[in-house]
């Protein structure tokens, strides 16, 4: 794991960068966002900035806590500094808890966003450490434990995620179910239903329920993953599911164009989560965890939080409709 410094000196770089900044000089629009007083600093090399395989073996019931997992996963806690880009937003992020989500509601609370997070019940423990960090960053945190699979509920989140922030203007749909089957005779329909109606179902009846509410300026993201189109082999309804959100925001981005809504996704390659451990990989396997892309190491959920800022930011208004890879040099949309 990276020290602090370097790792705020790395989320400095990411936290100031503009959408023109993806494509130009990430390292120039960083530096404007330096403190005073502290020099110029050589960026950390990507490739041994964090964990690499081998991993510890372990294993966890569904749905799994960041805080048992070896090596802990970076959320930004210690290093996401923020600039004020989101300020005075308000924000629904299903999947809060932990991963991309937690590292998703840090970023959005430390640039000026307050914060609703769904997750199960069986993950409270670290809701409320993802709670507490929204709160010390200065910002209204809201805690909506649920089961998405429920249609009722997810309704009832998007209503009482407004009530509670006095509004909504940012809904990121992240929440995901991933089972590692070797074949489809595996699969259960149990699990098969299961894996659609938190990925797709959930996302479906949250997005209608907010469309409503969402006036022009707001932002919609889902999580799409890059399974959508390089599918592992165990991951067979799972990557269907992605491959359905990836086509859902582009066909719902049209939709709301005409009403000032951008809809866009990010589609991560393997990222060290909890659905991890948790069943998303066959425990075997799970020691090498990312040693499959060009960098030879998984993503770590701070490394995206800057693509959910800059989507949900001002800074993207012409960006809608589109799918960000974020995948270590695999593959990308």
């Amino acid at each position: 794991m990276a020290d602090d410094t370097t790792g705020q000196s790395r989320r400095t770089i990411l936290g100031g960068m503009t959408f023109g900044g993806m494509t130009g000089s990430l390292f120039a629009a960083g530096a404007a966002q330096a403190a005073p007083g502290t020099q110029d600093q050589v960026p950390p090399n990507p490739v041994t900035e964090y964990p690499r395989p081998p991993f510890a073996r372990q294993q966890q019931p569904w749905p799994g806590l960041a805080s048992l997992m070896n090596p802990p996963p970076d959320h930004g806690e210690t290093s996401y500094r923020g600039s004020g880009r989101l300020l005075g937003r308000k924000a629904l992020i299903t999947g809060g808890d932990s991963g991309i989500g937690r590292a998703a509601a840090i970023a959005y609370a430390r640039e000026g966003a307050d914060v609703a997070i769904n997750y199960l019940p069986a993950e409270e423990s670290d809701a409320q450490e993802v709670a507490a960090l929204i709160r010390a960053a200065g910002r209204k945190a809201v805690a909506l434990p649920g089961d998405l699979r429920s249609e009722e509920f997810c309704t009832k989140l998007v209503t009482d995620a407004a009530a509670n922030l006095d509004g909504l203007d940012i809904v990121v749909s992240n929440a995901a179910r991933q089972v590692w089957q070797p074949s489809i005779e595996k699969i259960s329909t149990q699990q098969f239903d299961d894996t659609f109606k938190t990925n797709v179902y959930a996302m479906f009846w949250i997005l209608r329920a907010a469309a409503p509410l969402l006036k022009p300026g707001s932002a919609i993201i889902a999580t799409a993953s890059v399974n959508a189109y390089e599918p592992s082999r165990g991951l067979l309804d799972y990557a269907a599911t992605k491959g359905a959100i990836m086509i859902f925001v582009k066909a719902l981005a049209k939709q709301m164009a005409e009403r000032g809504v951008r809809v866009n996704a990010v589609a991560p390659g393997p990222i060290w989560t909890p659905l991890q451990p948790s069943g998303g990989q066959p425990p075997e396997a799970l020691s090498e965890f990312g040693a499959d892309t060009p960098m030879q190491r998984p993503g770590q959920p701070a490394e995206l939080a800057p693509l959910y800022v800059l989507l949900a930011s001002h800074e993207a208004t012409f960006t809608t409709g589109q799918v960000f890879g974020a995948a270590g040099g695999r593959g990308g949309p």
